[in-house]
């Protein structure tokens, strides 16, 4: 027997560091997206000991403003395209330095610096996972898909979609409907 599970993973990390903070006794105010201000001090082998009960679920808690900077650029890429109806029309670059206080060229350079790779590359793969997600779920047309994720066309979705998986995603979504087919 094999079950589907659509799931929210902001939602689910969300609420593994939220039951983390309070097994561990700790006075929390969760923020924005991926940051924790926490009330008080916490000893160090408090910190540890959640360190390791998070990173059990792959959450990491990062401590280097360069680092948490790019955390931040990540979630906020996340949330803009798996929580949002449709991403939003304006510039992502202008997006993400409003949202993060600053300057694109500044955000794109340690992006690239530390990940080596672009924001622009995360954006795609990004958009390409959930519009693969969008496929399996089955109630929305390539077209759709598509204006959601903000393309030009059902064309360049398919184009990027190819590029990054090898597939087009008519064949990805004949490749799942047979799995579904098969159980």
């Amino acid at each position: 027997m094999k079950l589907y599970v659509k799931y929210d993973i902001n939602l689910a990390c969300k609420v593994i560091l939220q039951e983390k903070l309070e097994e561990f006794g700790i006075d929390y105010e969760l923020k924005e997206l991926g940051e924790v201000e926490i009330r008080g001090t916490i000893s160090p082998d408090t910190q540890k000991q959640l360190e390791a009960a998070l990173e059990r679920y792959g959450i990491r808690i990062v401590s280097n403003h360069k680092n948490t900077l790019i955390e931040k650029t990540k979630d906020i890429i996340i949330e803009m395209i798996y929580e949002k109806e449709k991403l939003p029309n304006t510039n992502i670059s202008t997006y993400l330095a409003d949202r993060l206080n600053h300057s694109y060229g500044y955000i794109s350079n340690l992006f690239s610096e530390v990940t080596y790779s672009s924001i622009e590359n995360f954006i795609i793969i990004q958009k390409i996972e959930r519009a693969k997600q969008l496929i399996i779920e089955g109630e929305l047309t390539l077209t759709e898909i598509s204006y959601q994720l903000n393309y030009s066309s059902v064309a360049h979705l398919s184009n990027q979609f190819k590029k990054t998986t090898g597939l087009t995603p008519t064949a990805f979504q004949r490749i799942i409907k047979k799995r579904a087919g098969a159980r």
